[in-house]
């Protein structure tokens, strides 16, 4: 004679009531502020007391020596009415979106290629990634004695390089940094696209390939759709990289010829360490801090960024 068992009362959840959420340590939730204070305190220490000092020093007068005095909005006024600082401003808006144009199609392609199953894939991934474990110095060492017009290979490859001096000439020096930059960082953006292509459900191909698609449909509306996401964040990495680029300028050019290659990160070192005119220079400093965030928020904006939610929230 069976029995039937009546279902336990704590496992029946009434009508209309609410579950208490479960205490911290037992459930799964969002971390504490406990877990982001020592990062909070480092970018505190290390980013937002740096600027305002800078925010300070822009309002004042300072060589560096002694005590600044107060100059109201000399150092802003001077900046609107000097020509070099409008241009090198331009040509740090230019180099940026060379930079974005020349590196996003050529991380793509080779982030794609390197998430494949292609033979020696690893080992041709890993020989392409060795710039980016180069400092900006050494790279930019490197590539002044490559392209030395006197020594270099431009002195040699005259039927290609004409006189040699491609640092003689705006135009070629604008190539210059922008080829190094793009030799340099390239890997880098490549390496986020690797990660976010194999992320791609493989059902996507497999049910593209039952309708009868080829390898460049399915490159264009799977992959590139798929890795909307990475090309936002790239961008925004390559635009603030490319409006704070310095170490370049200064090895491979040093603003030169003339102020042609001068761009603002150049210009504001030229300022502090050449004119001894730090709070000109801090002045610079700002600027680029509100173009480079008025512009990342822009294109945050425009793309849908901010509107993005993750799918392992709180896992």
């Amino acid at each position: 004679m069976t029995t039937a068992t009546a279902p336990a009362v704590d496992s029946v959840e009434k009508p209309g009531t609410r579950r208490r959420p479960s205490r911290p340590g037992t459930g799964v939730g969002r971390p504490g502020f406990a877990w982001a204070a020592p990062a909070a305190l480092f970018f505190g220490l290390f980013a937002i007391v740096p600027l305002a000092l800078v925010v300070v020093l822009s309002f004042t007068r300072w060589n560096g020596l002694g005590s600044p005095e107060f100059a109201g909005l000399e150092n802003w006024s001077k900046l609107l009415d000097d020509p070099v600082m409008v241009k090198s401003l331009w040509l740090s808006l230019l180099l940026t979106v060379l930079g974005v144009l020349v590196q996003t199609p050529l991380s793509i392609l080779l982030g794609v290629w390197a998430a494949g199953p292609q033979r020696n894939r690893a080992v041709l991934s890993a020989i392409y990634f060795v710039p980016l474990l180069l400092s900006i110095t050494a790279v930019s060492v490197l590539w002044r004695a490559v392209l030395d017009p006197n020594f270099g290979v431009p002195s040699q490859a005259t039927w290609l390089f004409g006189d040699g001096n491609l640092f003689g000439v705006q135009s070629s020096a604008l190539g210059v940094l922008v080829f190094v930059s793009t030799w340099q960082f390239t890997p880098l953006h490549t390496l986020l696209y690797q990660g976010a292509a194999r992320a791609i459900p493989q059902v996507l191909y497999q049910a593209a390939q039952i309708d009868g698609a080829g390898r460049y449909r399915q490159f264009f509306h799977i992959t590139l759709p798929q890795l909307r996401n990475t090309v936002i964040t790239s961008t925004i990495l390559m635009v603030v990289g490319g409006l704070t680029t310095f170490d370049t300028v200064l090895i491979l050019t040093q603003g030169g010829p003339g102020t042609d290659t001068t761009n603002s990160a150049y210009y504001m070192y030229q300022k502090a360490f050449k004119s001894f005119d730090f709070g000109g220079a801090s002045a610079i400093a700002l600027l680029l801090v509100l173009v480079a965030t008025l512009v990342s928020l822009v294109m945050v904006k425009l793309s849908g960024y901010d509107k993005m939610r993750s799918t392992m929230e709180g896992v």
